[in-house]
């Protein structure tokens, strides 16, 4: 199922998507939320005359970095022999169409095609063979990054963290392997990126077993697990895009901050 969070007439509310054609997706309201119980309700309304939200507001984003061996030679950097995590703010998550705005203090923008994680319940210390118990689903994400701020500060916290940084969307896909998808990125329509999951030094399993044995996730919480190689810059103006298959594709324009 796909489940979409948007807004209508000023109300915001969760939905299931159906359809196969872009033109006629219609969204079936849900009442609840979708990580608790929850039934559909029948209402439907045309995807066309909802904004869409991000799918969910997370607590906290888990980043990884340096997940696909050739991105981090790319870079020139060494491949880690165990995962590595840092932290987008809450404050950094966008939604599919919202800009992403140009940090005033960075000439270097580049971005980061990632299949991102949505954990659909609280949970600590799992162990590997329940993972896909606490997964609510996937979608797409977006790691926009100041690499020059990167490169000179030793904390990510600004690079990877300034407001708008974690676009995420379309929508959450619930039912779905994840073990070996295309993900592709274009910037201006033309490919950038392009790779698949199954290239993941660290597996899924992997990153949720490593972060859980230090914290809690919380329903709605978020995994990014990593970029394929092809990273490059984005300018003012250029039009991003993310497709993953069997999710669908994140759409956001870069813009002038301020």
């Amino acid at each position: 199922m796909r489940i979409a969070r948007f807004s209508i007439d000023g109300n915001v509310a969760f939905g299931a998507v159906e359809g196969d054609k872009p033109d006629e997706l219609v969204l079936d309201i849900i009442k609840g939320i979708p990580f608790a119980d929850y039934q559909l309700s029948g209402t439907k309304v045309p995807l066309s005359k909802v904004r869409l939200l991000p799918p969910v507001l997370p607590n906290k984003v888990v980043a990884y970095g340096r997940n696909y061996a050739e991105h981090a030679r790319e870079l020139g950097n060494e491949v880690p022999d165990t995962p590595f995590a840092f932290f987008k703010p809450s404050t950094s998550v966008i939604g599919p169409g919202d800009a992403i705005q140009y940090p005033s203090f960075s000439s270097d923008l580049h971005h980061e095609a990632e299949l991102a994680v949505v954990i659909g319940r609280m949970c600590r210390e799992v162990p590997r063979e329940r993972v896909k118990d606490v997964i609510f689903g996937y979608t797409c994400a977006i790691d926009v990054t100041a690499r020059d701020v990167q490169k000179r500060e030793k904390q990510w916290a600004r690079a990877k963290g300034f407001d708008t940084s974690c676009p995420l969307g379309p929508w959450v896909e619930t039912d779905l392997d994840p073990s070996d998808l295309t993900i592709q990125l274009t910037v201006n329509g033309q490919q950038r990126q392009l790779g698949r999951t199954s290239e993941m030094i660290h597996s899924i399993e992997d990153l949720i077993v490593h972060i859980t044995e230090a914290m809690t996730l919380l329903p709605g919480d978020v995994i990014l697990t990593g970029t394929p190689a092809g990273v490059g810059p984005l300018a003012v103006g250029d039009e991003v895009a993310v497709t993953i298959e069997g999710i669908g594709t994140l759409t956001n324009k870069v813009v002038k901050r301020g």
